[in-house]
């Protein structure tokens, strides 16, 4: 199986070309600075990858009119290898996520602020208020009817 799923921001606006032909189509490519979790030598600095990402059709055309630097991003895709051999006779290797699904990762007002959660689809149902630890208050006198002890 060959799926990928990142969240990350973009460095830079797409380049949007169009192939060429009677039904011509968008080509995107962007990169995405992905946070690694973890740094190779174990430091509290932040360090990211730089993935190479390609979308085409509607994709490529959703990327070109609404995605700019710094916009975060959450891409699904799968993984595609190539080659091919440069002006200077030098077999270059490349690696790209080519993108089958991508949204916002962030509402339009958190801008490249940071924190912003995941903002879903269209709209998100509200969340149940919590207390400060990612849980739900469970209110008193329930206990019997919680299906675990």
């Amino acid at each position: 199986m060959n799926k990928v799923i990142l969240m990350g921001r973009l460095t830079r606006d797409p380049e949007v070309r169009y192939s060429q032909g009677e039904n011509s189509m968008a080509i995107a490519r962007y990169t995405l600075a992905v946070d690694r979790r973890f740094s190779r030598n174990n430091n509290d600095e932040n360090s990211a990858d730089f993935i190479g990402c390609v979308a085409f059709g509607r994709s490529g055309e959703f990327a070109e009119k609404y995605f700019r630097k710094g916009t975060k991003v959450l891409v699904t895709g799968r993984i595609q290898t190539g080659s091919y051999t440069n002006r200077d006779g030098v077999k270059v290797y490349t690696t790209d996520v080519v993108v089958e699904d991508q949204e916002f990762a962030e509402s339009k007002n958190s801008g490249s602020a940071g924190g912003g959660g995941f903002m879903g689809g269209a709209g998100s149902a509200p969340q149940p208020q919590g207390a400060g630890d990612g849980f739900m208050n469970i209110p008193d006198g329930i206990d019997e009817e919680l299906p675990f002890n």
